[in-house]
């Protein structure tokens, strides 16, 4: 009986300690991701919180509103956004929705066509045998991808000389193309993968009761690769939204973006802090939105193919 307690009590002491290590270790993970997420979203709030401010506030790094500062309009009055001036007629403020309907054209467009095209790539190097001299499919895809590495500003001088011949310089058009050829790698990547992950044998099927492989691709492995679909568009979206080179480049008083506005905000008097956070709050707004309706297609999307 002596025996049997003092195992019983040694199986309780293990018990004890293995949930404190349990305990110990969740509040260590939570810890770190809270810790995580503040550096991540701190940005977020620091701009969101400057757009409130006056200039002695910028200057002086206040940061906790009503408690280190006064909450202000001024960086949203500057752009006509503010309580008081929503309802008047201002110059700044129809300047700013012609920039956004400008990033919505081109960074959409761009991001729909890339989609496309990425899409049929895509399915190409996953079902198909491809062979360009030594290269293979493998070598093909990433060759796509490490156009990534190319540096923008090597491409300047080859698009303005093009864009002059063809009549697309400070048009929306222009930037479509352009944001197309951006994301394009990085699309068919993903969506080479979201293939590759769907089986095979289903297409099969198809092709046996008499669909075409067109018809297969449209009717039955698009509806399956939809979470990479939407992770490749989301993906492809945010980086056209926040394009600035290509759109400082090739545009002037016509197709301009809104981070060509938000880059315009400095001047010989300084910079305007308040109002140069107020557009970037205004600018990031929709795709926080995207981002936080869309999370588990995103989600889906990049972890595809990852586990088999």
């Amino acid at each position: 009986m002596a025996s049997t307690a003092v195992t019983d009590d040694r199986r309780f002491e293990s018990l004890g300690s293995q949930r404190a290590r349990f305990v110990a270790t969740r509040i260590l993970i939570y810890g770190v991701l809270l810790l995580w997420a503040f550096i991540c979203l701190f940005p977020i709030y620091w701009t969101l919180t400057t757009s409130f401010k006056s200039a002695p506030d910028v200057m002086q790094g206040h940061l906790v509103p009503f408690v280190d500062f006064t909450p202000d309009w001024k960086g949203w009055r500057s752009l006509g956004l503010s309580p008081d001036t929503l309802f008047e007629t201002s110059t700044v403020r129809e300047e700013f929705l012609k920039r956004m309907g400008n990033s919505l054209v081109a960074s959409l467009g761009g991001s729909l066509l890339a989609v496309a095209i990425g899409s049929l790539a895509g399915y190409g190097l996953a079902r198909f045998p491809y062979r360009f001299g030594p290269m293979r499919n493998n070598d093909i895809s990433f060759f796509f991808l490490s156009q990534l590495i190319l540096p923008p500003v090597v491409l300047a001088m080859p698009f303005l000389v093009l864009y002059k011949e063809l009549a697309f310089l400070d048009s929306l058009p222009g930037l479509v193309l352009v944001y197309t050829l951006m994301v394009l790698p990085i699309v068919i990547w993903i969506m080479r993968d979201q293939f590759m992950s769907i089986p095979i044998e289903l297409e099969e099927a198809a092709l046996v009761d008499g669909l075409s492989i067109w018809g297969t691709f449209v009717r039955i492995v698009l509806p399956l690769a939809l979470p990479g679909i939407v992770a490749a568009l989301i993906l492809a979206l945010v980086l056209s939204w926040n394009e600035y080179f290509f759109a400082a480049l090739l545009t002037g008083a016509t197709a301009k973006t809104l981070p060509v506005m938000v880059a315009s905000q400095t001047g010989s008097q300084g910079i305007s802090w308040w109002s140069m956070a107020a557009l970037s709050t205004a600018a990031i707004l929709p795709l926080i939105v995207v981002g936080v309706l869309l999370e588990r297609y995103i989600i889906k999307g990049l972890t595809a193919g990852a586990v088999k």
